[in-house]
């Protein structure tokens, strides 16, 4: 298979910008004093093309699903088949992100991209399955070449779907029981840190726990060294194709000049891949929140990227994001909806 080549992404409308600055500081309040919405609200009209900007209709959650093989070496605090479990949840309804996203004016869609499961859940769940879960990256590659190859186009082919469908947000969840040590080595990797400083507890793990996916991360790292400067590469060897998807998902929302709120560690981690895979799409994210795992912070640093909310949260599924989708919409209703200096007759200065 050709590795996939991403359109060139332009970056939000600078005029749009300009103008929802302007009209920040009519508005009848003391210029600043909204803080981050202010900037929250500017990025929607860059986005959006237009000022003042529109209330986001339709914001979309995708929760991309897989498991790792690297549990096999006791990275986790749960064993491997609650992945299939959760997104037999996400599908009823009954998980955090579903609640979430509901009070948030979201909808949530499940995507099994390697859940090990002889057979999704539904077609349309299976619908860009890949494979089976991804193999140990502590001695093995996570994925073929093809297979890395074929989730990033996954990805790409869903963002397609949901921008097509309507979408003017959105948001990539995760699911996969030992997805952050992939994750985790994959920032290590693309910014040279140590697994010692990076790796966090993820489910839950006790000291053992971490000290074992500190080896697997370490490992991982050892058999990456080769690849680094290669995004696709990266991915094959210590990624997995729930990452891949997740990449390639980012990348293309950006090309599509659509918004995208990050959550975590495992989404974040996907998005630094995705930023090399599309140069200049960090333009297009905001992150959600910041998460308790330290390579989550890392990550958001190298990407530039100011979390909205820090409420030490570490679920994933989407669930930061979803939380800090309201106050993405504050900011839109701010800017739209105050009035003006002009418009409500105050002097907009003190005497």
């Amino acid at each position: 298979m050709t590795e996939p080549a991403f359109d060139p992404v332009t970056p939000p409308d600078a005029d749009a910008a300009a103008a929802a600055a302007d009209r920040q500081v009519r508005l009848t309040k003391p210029a600043g004093s909204l803080g981050r919405l202010e900037e929250l609200s500017i990025w929607a009209a860059a986005c959006q093309g237009v000022c003042p900007p529109r209330q986001l209709t339709r914001p979309r959650v995708v929760v991309f699903a897989g498991d790792h093989g690297v549990t096999a070496s006791g990275v986790s605090a749960y064993p491997a088949e609650v992945t299939n479990q959760m997104v037999a949840n996400f599908d009823a309804g009954g998980a955090a992100i579903n609640v979430l996203a509901d009070i948030a004016g979201a909808t949530v869609r499940v995507a099994d991209i390697s859940v090990d499961c002889v057979e999704p859940l539904s077609p349309a769940i299976g619908a860009h399955k890949i494979r089976r879960s991804a193999g140990n990256i502590a001695v093995e590659d996570a994925l073929s070449p093809a297979d890395a190859i074929a989730a990033v186009a996954a990805g790409r082919q869903i963002a397609d779907e949901e921008v097509d469908a309507g979408a003017d947000l959105l948001i990539a969840g995760d699911m996969g029981i030992g997805n952050t040590t992939a994750a985790t080595t994959l920032v290590a990797a693309l910014t040279g840190a140590e697994p010692v400083a990076v790796v966090g507890r993820g489910t839950g793990i006790d000291d053992y726990g971490w000290m074992r996916k500190t080896s697997a991360v370490r490992d991982a790292l050892y058999r990456a060294r080769g690849v680094v400067g290669d995004p696709i590469g990266l991915l094959r060897v210590c990624g997995g194709a729930d990452l891949a998807a997740m990449a390639g998902f980012c990348a293309q929302a950006a090309v599509r000049r659509t918004p995208v709120l990050l959550d975590g560690l495992v989404v974040t981690a996907a998005a630094l891949v995705a930023d090399r895979l599309a140069p200049g799409a960090r333009a297009w994210w905001q992150a959600g929140h910041r998460s308790t795992e330290p390579a989550h912070t890392l990550a958001l640093t190298h990407l530039e990227l100011d979390p909205i909310v820090d409420l030490r949260m570490r679920l994933g599924e989407g669930t930061g994001a979803a939380v800090a989708l309201p106050i993405v919409r504050a900011a839109i209703a701010t800017l739209a909806s105050m009035a003006t200096f002009d418009s409500a007759g105050i002097l907009d200065k003190t005497p």
